[in-house]
């Protein structure tokens, strides 16, 4: 008994050094951007502490004992969101890319995204939404990550895309029948699913193993080998049971959809996003803006498609359509646009090189918007079609403290987005001075 009050002052010292708050970084940003679509402020102060902000502002104190981070020759913005990647598996013209799912083991190819993942940090990315992999690849990494195995932005992930048989989310799509077995492109685990009960099913099965958010194909693609990318594949009815289900399991949808009718569709069933939206029309805007429907553009697929297509780099069926698709992909951006449809950036990395993603702001720009207008497109736009607007996409007291720094004015040059030189996730500084910040695996398990 007389051990008591030493085992007492041994143990009080560890329950107050447990219980002491964390400690305070202080951001000085020579230009604050906040995503909001404010106006700049110069010389600010952001208070963070853990992994949220607690103050910004440009009269902000700085706290004695704050360790200061100083950004004053930099422009601060709200890391990046990007609604449309792909990380896991090869990139668009990388080897042969085609049949990589053929040849190359799921674990493989999972780790190759593992690589990509870091890429799209180090750009600055804070937070993708990854929109289908193959054997929830994407869902495996989300969870690496989070649990600090590997580096890379936070992942809102799909799981396995679905669509009809032969359409283009058809994992069999251009192989011959019986290659992967007999019952192979049947079902949702190749990702298919065809008529009402099925994509009921399809919806709850990719939920059950941790989908954050559902993808369909509502219309053919550009990459597909044997459809084509304006017509319409799942029924309204279809997309429909679709969003009830997902409703009903709190996930948002998100359609593919190059072709006209299919977009159309896909907004009366009620999606949340069309990705793509390559041929809209007058009506098929209005439709987007009277029901709130986003637009995610991928101009830089576009772009990148048309490029190799160009170049003779994509199967001659591939490539007729990447030269068909980009320029009505330009124009229905600046249709959806002037019309008020609400737009966030989305690449479809994979498409192109991870780590590129920025690219798309460039482009954004040229094909109509302000710098301003494509910055909130990739901030506070985008974490509001994920849902993640209390947490992410501004630069603001009570939000998840993702920052980057870029040297030059976005609003004079929106291509210095393309070199980011610090980049925070979390609170955690994952870039500084241009560099990533050496990490340890001691306390990985």
């Amino acid at each position: 008994m007389r051990l008591a009050p030493l085992v007492l002052s041994l143990v009080a010292p560890l329950s107050l050094a447990s219980q002491q708050p964390p400690s305070i970084t202080a951001i000085r940003a020579g230009t604050l951007l906040d995503g909001t679509g404010a106006a700049p402020v110069k010389n600010a102060v952001i208070l963070i502490q853990g992994e949220r902000i607690t103050a910004v502002g440009s009269n902000v104190p700085i706290p004695r004992g704050a360790a200061v981070v100083d950004l004053s020759g930099y422009t601060v913005l709200p890391g990046f969101i990007d609604a449309h990647v792909h990380l896991v598996g090869h990139t668009l013209g990388d080897g042969d890319w085609y049949h990589a799912r053929l040849v190359e083991a799921p674990a493989q190819l999972a780790l190759l995204g593992a690589a990509h993942a870091q890429q799209t940090l180090e750009a600055g990315f804070t937070t993708v939404r990854v929109v289908g992999t193959a054997q929830f690849g994407d869902i495996a990494l989300r969870n690496a990550i989070n649990a600090g195995w590997v580096a890379g932005p936070r992942i809102v992930g799909a799981g396995i895309s679905f669509g009809i048989r032969g359409g283009h989310c058809d994992a069999t799509d251009g192989l011959r029948p019986g290659l992967l077995g007999p019952e192979a492109g049947i079902g949702i685990e190749e990702g298919v699913a065809n008529g009402v009960d099925e994509v009921r099913n399809a919806v709850r099965y990719v939920v059950k193993y941790g989908a954050d958010v559902i993808k369909i194909c509502a219309t053919g693609g550009v990459l597909s080998l044997t459809d084509s990318a304006g017509l319409q594949q799942y029924s309204e009815e279809e997309m429909r049971a679709v969003v009830e289900a997902a409703t009903l399991l709190q996930r948002r949808v998100a359609a593919h959809a190059h072709g006209t009718a299919g977009i159309k569709a896909a907004v009366r069933a009620g999606v949340t996003s069309i990705e793509h939206g390559s041929i809209l029309d007058d009506e098929a805007v209005q439709l987007m803006k009277q029901r709130g429907t986003w637009l995610v553009p991928t101009l830089l697929a576009g772009y990148t498609a048309e490029s190799l297509a160009t170049a003779k780099k994509l199967p001659p069926p591939v490539a007729a359509k990447a030269l068909a698709i980009a320029p009505r992909m330009r124009a229905s951006f600046k249709l959806a646009l002037d019309a008020g449809v609400k737009i966030a950036l989305g690449t479809d990395a994979g498409v192109m090189t991870h780590g590129t993603n920025a690219r798309e702001f460039e482009l954004m720009v040229k094909y109509g918007m302000t710098p301003m207008q494509a910055i909130r497109a990739g901030t506070l736009s985008g974490a509001t079609l994920l849902g993640k607007e209390a947490d992410l996409g501004s630069l603001a007291t009570g939000k998840l403290a993702d920052l980057v720094a870029v040297k030059g004015d976005p609003l004079q040059d929106i291509t210095v987005l393309q070199h980011v030189d610090f980049v925070m996730k979390d609170g955690v500084v994952f870039k500084q001075n241009g560099q990533v910040v050496g990490r340890s695996a001691v306390g990985i398990p």
